[in-house]
């Protein structure tokens, strides 16, 4: 949360672009990293980031905090945003074409095989439904906590403990899947 958000969210309700510009280059990177796990492609994710605090500009005064961080009602917007984006068209995100978090800058092995761990783990994450991907993105990646992710779901705390615990275990289990060899073992 940034410091003096609460004055912050009410300078932007009250139209004072300044305070709106602050919470955007606070909260931008956070939404951007969601956005860009969700769809692979730095393009899209740029322009669904985009559509994103252009749509929070637009509705900022029919935000209503509740007691959870700003970023909650972005992370809804950002999965309208999404879903959007997807039913337009009705196609996934190649892997292929996400852009690795991380870069190789010592070449050491180390690095490379977490590099591949990393690789791994974000593959499977995609291959879990919507939700399941939001909330362990959210909770794990975003390091929200249970109430704000809740919030961002529009889900009661309880069905977001349901889910992640769903999610966590649809997760273990692909990780768990042997790989297909594609060469004979030596």
């Amino acid at each position: 949360m940034v410091d003096g958000e609460e004055q912050l969210v009410t300078g932007a309700i009250r139209g004072d672009s300044s305070a709106f510009g602050a919470l955007y280059d606070h909260y931008h990177p956070a939404i951007y990293r969601f956005v860009a796990l969700k769809v692979g492609r730095r393009e899209d994710a740029e322009d669904i980031t985009h559509h994103v605090f252009l749509r929070a500009w637009q509705r900022i005064g029919q935000y209503e905090g509740r007691g959870y961080p700003f970023s909650s009602w972005l992370y809804r917007i950002a999965r309208n945003q999404i879903v959007d984006f997807y039913r337009a068209r009705r196609e996934h995100a190649d892997l292929d074409e996400v852009e690795p978090f991380l870069t190789a800058e010592d070449g050491t092995a180390e690095l490379l095989d977490h590099q591949a761990e990393v690789a791994r783990v974000r593959a499977a994450v995609l291959e879990l439904k919507s939700d399941y991907q939001d909330v362990i993105i959210l909770r794990f990646i975003e390091e929200r906590s249970l109430e704000e992710t809740a919030e961002a779901l529009s889900r009661s705390v309880g069905a977001t403990k349901v889910l992640q615990h769903r999610a966590l275990r649809n997760l273990r289990a692909l990780l768990d899947d042997p790989e297909p060899e594609s060469s004979p073992q030596r």
